[in-house]
């Protein structure tokens, strides 16, 4: 089935990503998002994903992935669980290797482990470590969990049990770089796409497509031959029945949002549209694809990146809705956007559940 573009071979694979940010206490959050997760499943997504962050709650609200995803495991069935991403500098690997082959096998072999180099300077001096050498540390944690679902030796002479070996093929690489999606495709790694990213300072006004693309074409070129890519974009994809409701949400996590980063005092977002900015110039400063569903899918198709993904993963960050409009979203995307795109579902126990949603 093709693409976006219509240009690709590849089916194309639908996901929902969640950074847990509902305007609601801890364990409500958790509630939530496991909600809408069953919610994607009941429509017919292929995966859903969710974000590891420490400490702050307004950038996200989940330190254990693991431990969440077991949860929505056990409500789930069909629908296969990643991490967007494992802070791995931030773990031990031997236990991040552990836990993900317990997840793996208690799921019925559905997880999909995102890692990256993540995390706040504030994140890495809570941990004792040095945030300016994430790149270097990531890189040998990785190596050790690679080694450890090999069963390979540890250092002492124990190896993994359960052992891990089908993750191996299922890890993903997050990157903000063109030198990290040649890193992602020496490994035969996926690459993960952000739903937005700063701008460099000799391009401030660069489109999204214009900055990922150079990093799929690094990817590409580095994976081996024969090899299939495994490309996720992510986007900022919030869909209303009309454009008029869709925007009156937007307007207000957005206005939201870039308070927050002007509070902060940071950099890169709230430098390109303040709180006080005309709700188009957030809209395009957050990278946000919003509207009724003939809004979002002519957006999408602009999006020149996404005819390369072979996995559209949806997260309504930054615009943070309510819950009930989020479960929307979730159907408007699955129901009219992402078919229009070239999206079909290929679970056919999802009619069966999606009549249990609409119960």
């Amino acid at each position: 089935m093709p693409g976006i573009s219509d240009k690709s071979s590849r089916p194309l694979r639908l996901g929902f990503f969640s950074r847990l940010l509902d305007d609601a206490p801890a364990a409500e959050r958790y509630r939530l998002v496991a909600a809408q997760i069953a919610h994607a499943e009941a429509f017919g997504f292929d995966s859903a994903w969710v974000a590891q962050h420490h400490f702050h709650e307004h950038e996200g609200g989940l330190p254990s992935p693991f431990v969440f995803l077991s949860y929505v495991a056990s409500r789930t069935r069909r629908i296969r669980l990643g991490t967007g991403i494992v802070t791995l500098p931030l773990e031990n690997a031997v236990r991040v290797a552990e836990d993900a082959i317990v997840l793996d096998l208690l799921s019925g072999g559905r997880l999909e482990v995102g890692v990256g180099t993540g995390g706040t300077p504030e994140s890495f001096a809570a941990f004792g470590l040095d945030g300016n050498d994430r790149s270097a540390i990531f890189a040998r944690q990785l190596a050790a969990v690679r080694s450890a679902w090999a069963g390979r030796a540890l250092e002492g002479g124990d190896t993994l049990y359960p052992s891990g070996e089908q993750l191996l093929g299922r890890i993903w690489q997050a990157t903000f770089s063109v030198g990290g999606g040649t890193r992602a495709g020496e490994a035969v790694d996926g690459l993960m796409l952000s739903c937005t990213q700063a701008r460099p300072e000799h391009a401030p006004h660069a489109s999204l497509a214009e900055i990922q693309n150079p990093i799929v074409d690094a990817y590409l070129a580095a994976l081996p031959p024969g090899r299939m890519p495994r490309i996720v974009g992510s986007r900022s994809v919030f869909v209303a029945d009309t454009r008029k409701e869709a925007l009156r949400l937007a307007d207000i996590g957005l206005r939201r949002s870039a308070a927050r980063f002007a509070a902060a005092g940071q950099s890169g977002l709230a430098d390109r549209a303040g709180p006080e900015a005309p709700l188009e110039q957030l809209i395009a400063a957050y990278d946000v694809h919003v509207g009724s569903p003939d809004d979002v899918i002519a957006s999408l198709r602009a999006d020149s990146t996404l005819a390369r993904v072979t996995d559209l993963v949806c997260q309504v960050h930054s615009v943070d809705p309510p819950h009930e409009a989020i479960l929307r979203s979730i159907e408007l995307t699955a129901t009219v956007v992402a078919p229009a795109l070239g999206w079909t579902s290929g679970a056919e126990e999802s009619k069966d559940l999606q009549s249990l949603a609409l119960l």
